[in-house]
C-alpha cells in the first residue's frame, strides 16, 4: 500500500485515531480512563500508545496532524517539470534514508549508554558485596 493510498483509504484504526485527534488530548485521556474502568488492559494499552506516540507530551494532536497532512501533500504535489519532480523524489528518498540512519545511530547511542550504566551498576554491586564480605567476620574467624 502506498502512502497516497493510505491517506485516501485509511484503515479503521487510522480513522479512529484521526477522530480522536480532532477532538484533542482530552478525548484521548477520556478514552484511556474509560478503558481502565471497563477493561484495564485496554486502558493500559491506550496509555502506552499515547506515551509511545508522544500524544501525552505534544501541544495539540489536531494541529500536529493537520501540519503533517499539509506538509505531506505539499511535498507530493507535482510541479509539472518531470526532471524537477524526479530530483525532488530522489532527494526526499535520500533524506528519509538519512533520517532512518540517524535514528538508528541515536538508538545505538542509547543502547551503549544503557549498557554502560548497567555495567557500572553491576560493578558497584559486586564491589559492595565484596566489601561487606571482607568486613564481616565469618564463623571460623570468631573466637569461641
Amino acid at each position: 500500500m502506498t502512502t497516497a493510498t493510505h491517506f485516501t483509504n485509511p484503515s479503521w484504526f487510522a480513522r479512529a485515531e484521526g477522530w480522536m485527534d480532532d477532538r484533542g488530548k482530552g478525548a484521548w485521556i477520556a478514552a484511556m480512563i474509560l478503558g481502565f474502568i471497563f477493561f484495564w488492559p485496554l486502558g493500559l494499552a491506550l496509555l502506552a500508545y499515547m506515551i509511545w506516540s508522544k500524544r501525552m507530551f505534544n501541544g495539540s494532536c489536531r494541529s500536529a496532524r493537520r501540519a503533517h497532512h499539509r506538509n505531506y501533500h505539499a511535498a507530493m504535489k507535482t510541479s509539472g517539470n518531470s526532471a524537477f519532480d524526479a530530483y525532488k523524489q530522489d532527494t526526499l528518498r535520500r533524506l528519509e534514508e538519512e533520517q532512518e540512519a540517524f535514528e538508528s545511530f541515536l538508538q545505538r547511542l542509547r543502547d551503549a549508554k544503557d549498557k554502560a550504566e548497567f555495567d557500572a551498576f553491576m560493578e558497584d554491586r559486586t564491589n559492595a558485596a565484596r566489601s561487606t564480605s571482607v568486613d564481616a567476620p565469618t564463623d571460623e574467624a570468631r573466637p569461641a
